[in-house]
């Protein structure tokens, strides 16, 4: 069983104590698709100090596209083995890539051992955040699921109920369930970026 920590990257220090705390085996650093010469440099800096004893793996993600940045992160959470513990820090790197990938953390709360934040004015400090996760009925998962495929927007609710094998009052009362919880766009029958992250 490996200890995987999966760290969004800028400056080299959060990700160096929390791979040295941790007693990482590999670590997973999510960079920029077109890092600038500092992160370029930290993770240099990683490699070198770390890569002799702990398997360091660099994914890059979208800067700003969170829904991306969560969707790639549920991959790379998703392609680890199950016998692994998952441990995921978000201290470094871009806010928007952080929030991508406690989401991504969020919509894995099953395998996600641990969500972590190291306060800047405190390096000594972790901060463990809850791991929460999307409560969605298994109906509520399959109307996400149906309005993400593009083939199904414009189709008819009855279509829509049928196509999913639940009833239209069942359908209209998980759409009104939806828009509420904020996974629909309250005027139309649509995905918000908070729903295509909810089915993830």
């Amino acid at each position: 069983m490996a200890k995987v920590l999966i760290a969004t990257l800028y400056s080299p220090d959060p990700v160096l104590l929390a791979a040295s705390r941790l007693g990482a085996d590999k670590l997973i650093l999510l960079v920029d698709k077109n890092p600038d010469e500092e992160q370029e440099k930290s993770y240099k800096l990683i490699k070198e100090s770390l890569g002799r004893v702990v398997e360091v793996e660099r994914v890059e993600v979208e800067v700003y596209d969170i829904v991306k940045i969560a969707e790639k992160s549920v991959e790379v959470i998703d392609n680890q083995s199950k016998n692994d513990e998952i441990f995921v820090n978000i201290t470094a790197g871009r806010k928007t890539q952080a929030l991508g990938l406690l989401f991504a953390a969020y919509a894995r709360s099953n395998v996600v051992k641990k969500i972590a934040y190291n306060p800047e004015e405190d390096k000594t400090a972790v901060v463990w955040l809850p791991k929460l996760s999307f409560k969605l009925t298994e109906s509520q998962r399959e109307v996400l699921k149906a309005l993400k495929n593009e083939d199904n927007t414009n189709i008819s609710l009855k279509e829509l109920a049928e196509k999913i094998g639940i009833s239209r009052s069942m359908l209209y009362r998980n759409i009104e369930e939806l828009k509420h919880m904020g996974y629909i766009e309250p005027d139309e029958i649509k995905l918000t970026d908070a729903g295509r992250i909810a089915i993830l």
